[in-house]
């Protein structure tokens, strides 16, 4: 039997991903599948930590009229409501789960503390880290390499709505090419959406692989940790 390519991994779910066919809220549907897709990582022995956004309730960035940091706080309280949303289809299928905040909010969830993070995942118990790194101005791609780096993980699983990285967004753009691999350089040079500048910075500093790939094929977690070649790699 194959054994996994990664022990400690970092998925990172965009919030518009876990919305499906929505657009807005959360799809039931896609909360189950991305728990199935979970468990199976924990059955083969993986550490999982989970960073999801919060697009599908709220992207503060794309207001003009409000202070940017009460949109990115706004912002950070939509993550929560995905983190909360993820633990309860997690362990509706037995998957022990904990749910750690930037922002202390003792009462639905833990504070992040590093140590208690790592002492969970050493246990099999995946950790979702919420409400971004709990400052304004910082994306939750930033939050999934700061956290990645913290917990020492192999690489950044990033589950997208889309299914690679491409030179520009393929749904308005149908010329847009397709990478099948990337440095972390050439997306700063080439100003590629994949994740913002302050994230693959970070990434390209600790030398923490990301593979991006679209959420909504069943199966596409599962082959990313045996390396498979889906979506995008950036290393």
């Amino acid at each position: 039997m194959m054994e996994p390519k990664y022990k400690r991994v970092v998925l990172k779910i965009s919030g518009e991903a876990l919305a499906g066919e929505n657009k807005f809220g959360l799809n039931e549907e896609m909360l189950s599948m991305v728990a199935k897709q979970v468990k199976a990582l924990v059955e083969l022995g993986v550490q999982v930590a989970v960073v999801v956004g919060g697009g599908n309730f709220w992207r503060g960035r794309t207001s003009k009229s409000m202070d940017r940091a009460t949109a990115d706080y706004m912002g950070m309280l939509a993550t929560v409501i995905n983190s909360l949303a993820l633990q309860d289809a997690f362990e509706a299928i037995g998957i022990p789960t904990r749910v750690q905040t930037a922002i202390e909010m003792k009462e639905v969830a833990e504070p992040y503390i590093r140590r208690r993070a790592m002492a969970h995942l050493s246990k099999n118990v995946v950790v979702i880290f919420a409400a971004g790194t709990g400052n304004p101005f910082f994306s939750t791609d930033t939050t999934a390499a700061l956290r990645a780096a913290e917990i020492e993980a192999d690489i950044i699983l990033l589950a997208k709505k889309i299914d690679a990285v491409y030179s520009d967004d393929p749904e308005k753009n149908p010329d847009a090419v397709r990478f099948d691999q990337l440095t972390h350089k050439e997306v700063l040079d080439r100003g590629l959406g994949v994740m913002d500048s302050t994230a693959a910075s970070l990434c390209m500093d600790n030398k923490i692989p990301i593979h991006v790939f679209g959420l909504s094929e069943p199966d596409n977690v599962i082959k990313a940790i045996y390396g498979e070649k889906i979506g995008t790699i950036i290393k």
